[in-house]
């Protein structure tokens, strides 16, 4: 019979069977396979790890005729690459060897011990230790979706529901490192979430609401949901139900540490939209070297007090009472500086307790983490002792929360040595002392040669054998060894094993039971050491809600000490919450700009005062690089930091709660989504018409500048009309433009304000003053920024020459009161023959007798006139 490697068919060696067998459950994942000492990858994986790792790719042969890729890297190195490949959006398959070669002379069995994703890790060095690490699921429903996110590496668990727009803006907030979501609504996910974010699709099943509601109660053991606040939330269980059965399917079993799910209701926290974050540059900077406001508030010392203080930032309160809280909070602590420094000098010394207890819950901390552990509780009796002297407000209450745990600190001084190795398996964990059957052990095995010497000597004296030597060999272990001058002395109860010419060898029960004793002895140290550090952990794990409270509280004071280092570093003031509708700020600042400013110059602070009732819209004009947009992003960052509880940069400020926050500023191309600049700006003021509150707080820079002059003052005057005119509310606006014809609109609508940032003209050149003043600007002065900017003379020159035939060509009617026929001419009066034959064709009309097919049929003669048609 013929053989297949003689027929020719490629035969799977046994070793590659098992592997394709493993890699076959799980075919989306770069499967790691230990092999000895190292974690090999083939075929597919192999390709892609040795591109992402730089490591070399080889082959080896696969049965006969056949070969495979090959890629590996030593075992040890794993925390070194694993975080290059889950960083770069690949799931991670680790496969381990699950018995001892040694022990077997099959093939080593294997199987998946952990799955490693983008969003479900614990590994230190594959997430930002100032960050949250969220792993998302969004189950959608119709016009409705359920969102999820869970931080496994600290036990953060929170849940909600609503629309797209705000499913999307707490994804945008929340920035989770994988989204999940079902097979079964991929094409509305991708359409309503678009791919911004790694994903992975479940079987629909998983995101069934009783399923999702059993894993809660399961993981929580609680017999319901209402104790959360999340039990009405239906598609917000089937989402968290699929975030909790993702971390079984990745083998992420032991989750003690998450112990609650929050529920994020869109009625506590102020709107800020994906533009707004992105445009006020929250977090991040939209130039490589800018600086964000996070970086200027941000002085916390440790790792929980920066993740809570990004979140403070992105999602500021709505609540009065617990806006001012904070505020008063941070009052207290800028009062007493030395008492401050103090604070913060403590905080230095606690580690990062949520993500110590996660390691705690399933088993991955290491001997010097507890040590961590250890000090932080102690650094928290300290810190209990610094709070006295705030018995009110919110320090009051931290101060009250807070649990140093003297028990436990004490057990793990008692058990775990001053300076362990980082791993158990190392040995020399636990303290001397502690376990006198560990110590005893220790002492066979570290101590052998004494002991040996011991026997020795004690033989010696028994049979005054002098040349008696204790030796040992890899045949028969420890023996005594007898010149033959001196056989006659040996005692009878001694054991003959060897004749050599010159000598005999003996062995002794003594002897035997140490050889028993010290050969086992370093493996039963091993064994004893990881018992005693298992039970260490078992007991630490019943303290884990108490050490997740204390974390959450240390957390928060780390950011109300940091905001009170920043409004003494910065000379910030306690703003004014109030319930009504107005902003009021003198002299404010924009808290990133005035810290980039060259040594020895102040920065021109401005007052700004929005009501609904008489000065709803500030039309603010002036020339570019005047202070503009600078102004708009100021006033909204003012009105975040306030919210968010942090002092502002003002002399003063009198805030009216707003509960959104629009931006259109900057040009924001998205070329590469096939959008242009006009199209991104009118999706970006799209959302903010449609998205309107009464306390809403808008800001326009520049709306209509990407488009043609007659679109683009058309489009910004009737967004600004738009606003005024609403029907059920009046959201205070900031307008900032460069169309001076919408100085005209203060003539027509109440609530709109006309203001400048002034200049000085000094000859040919002009002088930015960046100080808002009543009234509106009559000159762009781009031609004077083009000079200031370098540009050739013969361009200026050329372009005065247009701009003087330009401005000839135009009526110089009498404007409207409030213009300047000198220098400022209407949209609505220029001498265009297309428009005076639209005019024509408009004012007879009687528009609300119109039927909407007359509608129609006169906008499209009147498109005919535009384009000749």
């Amino acid at each position: 019979m013929t053989s297949p490697a003689e027929a020719g068919i490629a035969v799977e060696t046994p070793l590659m069977k098992q592997y394709n067998a493993i890699k076959g459950k799980y075919p989306d994942a770069i499967l790691l396979f230990r092999v000895g000492d190292f974690y090999e990858t083939f075929g597919e994986d192999a390709i892609k790890a040795s591109k992402l790792l730089g490591i070399v790719l080889t082959k080896r042969k696969n049965g006969a005729a056949s070969f495979v890729e090959l890629a590996g890297f030593p075992h040890h190195s794993l925390e070194n690459y694993l975080p290059k490949l889950v960083r770069a959006g690949n799931r991670v398959a680790i496969c381990d060897q699950l018995e001892d070669p040694k022990l077997t002379k099959k093939l080593v069995k294997r199987g998946i011990t952990e799955l490693v994703t983008p969003g479900v890790s614990y590994q230190d060095k594959t997430i930002d230790l100032t960050q949250n690490s969220f792993l998302a699921a969004v189950h959608i429903d119709g016009s409705s979706a359920g969102v999820a996110l869970l931080d496994i590496s600290t036990g953060e668990f929170y849940a909600s529901e609503g629309d797209f727009n705000y499913v999307d803006k707490l994804l945008q907030g929340f920035q989770p490192n994988e989204v999940l979501y079902s097979k079964a609504t991929q094409q509305i996910f991708q359409d309503k979430i678009q791919d911004r974010y790694f994903t992975h699709r479940l079987d629909e099943w998983a995101f069934g609401f009783d399923f999702g509601y059993e894993k809660l109660v399961r993981q929580f053991g609680t017999s319901g949901l209402k104790g959360f606040g999340v039990d009405e939330l239906r598609l917000g269980i089937a989402a968290a139900g699929a975030i909790l059965h993702y971390l079984e399917d990745t083998q992420h079993l032991s989750n003690q540490h998450i112990t609650g799910i929050s529920r994020l209701d869109q009625n506590q926290y102020v709107w800020l939209d994906k533009f707004t974050v992105r445009n006020l540059e929250l977090i991040t900077s939209a130039h490589d070297q800018g600086t964000a406001l996070i970086q200027i508030l941000d002085h916390t010392v440790t790792s929980m007090g920066s993740r809570k203080l990004r979140n403070w930032l992105l999602f500021p309160l709505l609540e009065k009472e617990a806006i001012e809280a904070r505020h008063e909070a941070v009052r207290d602590l800028t009062a007493d500086i030395d008492h401050l420094e103090s604070l913060q000098n403590e905080l230095k010394q606690i580690g990062d307790l949520e993500r110590l207890v996660s390691k705690i819950a399933n088993g991955r901390i290491n001997p010097r983490e507890i040590l961590q552990l250890m000090r932080s509780l102690r650094s928290i009796e300290v810190v209990c002792d610094l709070l006295k002297k705030y018995s009110d407000h919110r320090l009051g209450y931290i101060a009250g929360g807070l649990e140093p745990l003297p028990d436990v600190s004490n057990r793990i001084e008692r058990e775990i040595q001053d300076n362990p190795p980082i791993q158990i398996s190392k040995g020399g964990v636990i303290q001397e002392g502690y376990s006198s059957e560990l110590d005893e052990l220790r002492n066979l095995a570290f101590s052998g040669k004494d002991y040996l010497l011991k026997i020795q000597q004690q033989e010696t004296d028994r049979t005054g054998i002098s040349s008696l030597k204790v030796a040992y060999n890899s045949v028969f272990g420890y023996y005594l060894e007898v010149r033959n001058t001196h056989k006659d002395k040996v005692p009878t109860h001694w054991i003959r094993k060897q004749t050599l010419t010159q000598a005999e060898r003996y062995v002794t029960e003594e002897l035997k039971e140490y050889e028993e004793k010290i050969l086992g002895a370093e493996e039963k140290i091993q064994e004893l050491e990881q018992g005693l550090y298992n039970s260490l952990i078992a007991a630490l794990l019943q303290w884990a809600g108490i050490i997740q409270k204390n974390a959450q509280l240390l957390a928060e004071l780390d950011c109300l000490v940091s905001l009170a280092k920043v409004a003494i570093r910065n000379q910030y003031v306690k703003p004014n919450i109030h319930s009504g509708t107005t902003i009021n700020i003198l002299n404010g600042r924009h808290p990133v700009i005035e810290k980039l400013l060259p040594p020895g110059e102040t920065y021109v602070s401005n007052d700004v005062y929005l009501d609904p009732e008489t000065q709803q819209i500030m039309m603010i004009t002036g020339p570019n690089m005047s202070g503009k947009s600078a102004l708009l992003r100021q006033t909204a960052l003012i009105v975040i930091m306030a919210q968010m509880g942090s002092f502002v940069p003002a002399s003063a400020a009198d805030i009216g709660i707003v509960d959104k926050i629009f931006t259109r500023v900057g040009a924001n191309d998205n070329l590469s989504g096939g959008e242009s600049t006009f199209m991104v700006e009118m999706n970006e003021t799209a959302s903010i018409l449609n998205n309107l509150s009464d306390r809403s707080l808008v800001l326009l820079d520049e709306i209509g500048r990407g488009t043609s002059t007659y679109d683009g003052v058309s489009i910004a005057w009737a967004i600004a009309e738009y606003l005024h005119e609403h029907p059920h509310c009046k959201p205070k606006t900031l307008f900032a433009t460069h169309y001076h014809e919408l100085n005209e609109m203060t003539d027509t609508f109440n609530r709109i304000k006309n203001f400048n940032v002034s200049i000085k003209e000094a000859g040919q050149k002009i002088i930015f003053l960046r100080k808002l003043q009543s009234g509106g600007s009559n000159h762009s002065f781009g031609i004077h920024v083009a000079k200031m900017a370098g540009m050739p003379v013969r361009v200026i020159e050329k372009a005065k020459a247009v701009l003087a035939e330009l401005e000839a060509s135009r009526s110089h009617k009498t404007l409207p009161a409030g213009g300047d026929s000198g220098m400022q001419l209407s949209f609505f009066q220029l001498d265009d023959p297309t428009l005076g034959m639209i005019r024509e064709q408009l004012l007879p009309l009687e528009i609300d007798r119109l039927t909407p097919v007359e509608a129609l049929i006169k906008l499209n003669e009147l498109k005919k006139i535009l384009t000749g048609g």
